[in-house]
């Protein structure tokens, strides 16, 4: 897509952010949340139409490309892009926005206005982690995640810990941040010594030009370590998953939905830690199938043990994020695929799922299991949501879960049989979990005379799940919708990780420095 265009992807990152700023100047309530739901459906709209024109056969080009100078001295550019990789996620950014809003339509009272702008500024920020093609401009919106989400928990928390478990999230992931920017900085002067130029006026941060720069042996380990350091972090990966059953816990619901939802850490891993590694991926790809194995387990193990449904589905999303590992270190098609598609299916499953506990918490007061016997009596309509999404997660044919699980199961049973058995005992383990769940918390006879009071879905709580169940069911049905939109990306992704490394730091040509734009 020519760069001359009109500049879609800036629109997607600015029209929530501006739109953010304008609340500011909107006192009355009613017409800010309008005001936010308007911004909210037009940056959907936008973004569908951005999957509606992308090419799928396309490969790794890059569509929709705006380039220009941000920091002419260091070689910085506003440099945006999408592939297959990233466009699917745009708009299921853009609907976790907008369904969040809807959630929270009468919940908030403190701060609203404020409320409405960081969630507005969350999703323009999280546009530009998807659609950054410039490391430093990638690492400003990073890191521009923190503060908005930092006030969101800290503020509009439900536990008596939700100030600590904010100034935990922060400082954890501005540990990871700190390994990010190293990586960063070293990719740049390898580049600088690949073309024996000089610094700065050589330096570039472009990922196009990166991915053509090869790394030494030394170099090229401590980048990949320092990458997969920082997104394990906010993916997360043991032993760094502690801030998301914190979160679960004393943040708000909706704001969880959003963590889990949006699994910006594994999508770093994938866009960056293998791509830019690519020998160091490969050679370590065991060490990658063991993680992954470990935390999928694990992370099932811990969930059977709980009995706080938000604390419950906190580990079963650690758990869903080892399989994608074991996946990614299959190194085939099936697993990269598979990843991607799981990738999208967070943006469902695991955000509905948090939804609906938001929903009872609201309502009861409480997400412990001992206060939710009986539930499908008294609330049949999220009940059978509540089914819905629980199948898909478990990966039931029919539904989103099956095609995503079904290719990670094959990719780990094609490359490490060993790991397949993890896998499949991982998805015994999820079936255990949320089976052994639901049969003390929705069915039986009512725990207590509150839940006999309890109301059932409103009617903008059901528009909410009835728009996630038609993609779970949607995608479940039409997995190709998915998989031939990111297929010509996956497979240049594969095969820039298994073509032999040609080049050295001797031979290496300079013109490589210099991305194609499209133009």
């Amino acid at each position: 897509m020519n760069a001359t265009e009109f500049p879609l992807l800036s629109a997607l990152i600015w029209l929530p952010l501006l739109g953010a700023l304008a609340l500011g100047f909107i006192r009355n309530l009613r017409a800010a949340k309008w005001s936010a739901l308007l911004i909210a459906g037009l940056e959907l709209a936008v973004a569908l139409f951005a999957v509606q024109s992308f090419r799928a056969d396309s490969g790794n080009e890059l569509q929709w490309v705006e380039h220009h100078v941000w920091i002419e001295h260091l070689n910085i550019e506003y440099f945006l892009g999408v592939d297959g990789v990233s466009i699917l996620l745009l708009p299921l950014s853009a609907l976790l926005t907008l369904v969040t809003l809807l959630a929270t339509w009468n919940s908030v009272q403190r701060l609203p206005h404020f409320h409405l702008s960081l969630l507005l500024a969350l999703e323009g920020i999280t546009m530009g982690v998807f659609c950054a093609m410039d490391m430093m401009l990638f690492f400003l919106f990073w890191e521009l995640t923190l503060p908005p989400i930092f006030f969101l928990i800290g503020l509009w928390g439900i536990g008596p810990g939700r100030r600590a478990a904010a100034i935990k999230y922060t400082l954890v992931m501005l540990f990871g941040g700190v390994a990010l920017l190293f990586a960063i900085i070293l990719l740049a002067f390898n580049h600088v010594n690949a073309i024996k130029g000089a610094v700065p006026n050589d330096l570039t941060f472009s990922l196009p030009a990166l991915l053509a720069t090869p790394l030494s042996g030394h170099w090229e380990a401590a980048v990949f370590l320092l990458l997969m350091l920082g997104f394990a972090v906010k993916a997360p990966l043991p032993p760094f998953h502690t801030w998301l059953p914190t979160v679960a816990m004393e943040g708000s619901t909706q704001m969880t939905a959003l963590l889990t939802g949006l699994k910006l850490g594994v999508y770093g891993i994938i866009r960056f830690a293998m791509p830019l590694a690519p020998t160091s991926a490969v050679e370590y790809n065991w060490s990658l199938g063991i993680i992954g194995a470990v935390t999928l387990i694990y992370g099932a193990l811990v969930a059977l043990q709980q009995s706080n449904f938000r604390r419950m589905l906190a580990y079963a999303s650690i758990s869903h994020i080892g399989l994608i590992i074991v996946g990614l270190s299959s190194l085939n098609m099936q697993g990269i695929q598979g990843a991607l598609f799981q990738l999208v299916n967070f943006s469902v499953d695991a955000s509905a799922l948090m939804l609906i506990a938001g929903f009872i918490h609201h309502r009861l007061g409480s997400t412990e299991r001992i206060h939710m016997g009986g539930l499908a009596k008294v609330m049949p309509r999220l009940t059978g949501f509540y089914f819905l999404f629980m199948l898909a997660s478990l990966g039931v044919p029919g539904t989103n879960g099956f095609p995503a699980e079904l290719l990670l199961i094959v990719s780990a049973l094609t490359s490490h049989p060993s790991l397949a058995i993890a896998a499949l005992a991982g998805a015994a383990l999820s079936a255990a979990y949320m089976t052994s769940f639901t049969r003390r918390a929705f069915m039986g006879p009512t725990a207590s005379a509150a839940v006999r009071q309890l109301q059932d879905l409103r009617p903008r709580e059901l528009g909410v799940l009835c728009l996630l169940g038609t993609l779970v069911i949607s995608f479940g049905l039409w997995p190709n919708t998915v998989l031939e939109k990111q297929r010509a990306a996956a497979e240049a992704w594969l095969n820039h990780l298994l073509e032999p490394r040609m080049l050295d730091g001797n031979d290496f040509d300079e013109s490589v420095s210099k991305p194609e734009t499209g133009e």
